[in-house]
């Protein structure tokens, strides 16, 4: 079994990936990411070896997009 070291919060697993708390929240909800929840104060946790997949992946779709697609358009 694994030990709770195993698993990040809502801030840490944000800041792993760059993105907001509420998105890390989001993508749980809508199933994107597994959540499971501490047993005694019921806060919502996640995998490192999960989050670490999705990071991979979305390096993965990054190095796919062309430099000129990655500049930000002028207005």
């Amino acid at each position: 079994m694994l030990g709770l070291e195993a698993f990040v919060r809502v801030k840490q697993a944000a800041a792993m990936l760059g993105v907001s708390p509420n998105t890390i929240r989001a993508w749980g909800a809508d199933g994107k990411i597994p959540e499971y929840r501490h047993p005694v104060n019921n806060y919502r946790l996640y995998k490192l070896a999960d989050l670490e997949k999705l990071l991979r992946q979305l390096e993965k779709s990054v190095s796919r997009i062309s430099p000129t697609e990655r500049r930000p358009k002028s207005r």
